[in-house]
């Protein structure tokens, strides 16, 4: 049983079929998927469940905190699974693949304590910007990815 799906289950979370396999699809390294995606994927495993289904078990994920909704520069929010995985994000300028990204050490470290105007600092999101190795070599994958 994936990581996500154990969570949920430790949450009461109520387990339908598709609520299932909209866990499933999200679960592993890595995963970054839109909306669409997640639809398209769950699809595959489940041809009856609908987009409203997929929607609604996403929004509920990101309330119950088991699901963070990332941004990459204007594109489709994706969905990410490792909520309770402190982490950082790389994402490609060219084709918006996101990579999960696990740095050492304190990203405030470098913020001089005037530099926090007084504020008690809870967390701190940092996204890394650069280019895929692909999107490097010149050769752009599809451009929602």
């Amino acid at each position: 049983m994936s990581d996500l799906l154990v969570r949920l289950r430790g949450r009461g979370w109520r387990m339908t079929s598709q609520r299932r396999v909209v866990a499933e699809v999200l679960d592993g390294d890595h995963v970054h998927l839109t909306a669409e995606e997640v639809h398209a994927l769950a699809a595959q495993r489940l041809p009856e469940i609908s987009r409203a289904t997929v929607y609604n078990a996403l929004g509920e994920l990101v309330s119950l905190g088991e699901v963070v909704e990332v941004s990459a520069d204007g594109r489709a929010k994706r969905f990410d699974p490792n909520a309770h995985s402190p982490h950082q994000h790389l994402v490609c300028a060219g084709c918006g693949t996101i990579r999960d990204v696990h740095p050492t050490g304190d990203p405030l470290a470098d913020l001089p304590a005037g530099e926090r105007f007084g504020f008690t600092v809870l967390e701190a999101e940092v996204t890394y910007r650069g280019l895929c190795p692909t999107c490097s070599q010149g050769l752009r994958p599809d451009p929602d990815r």
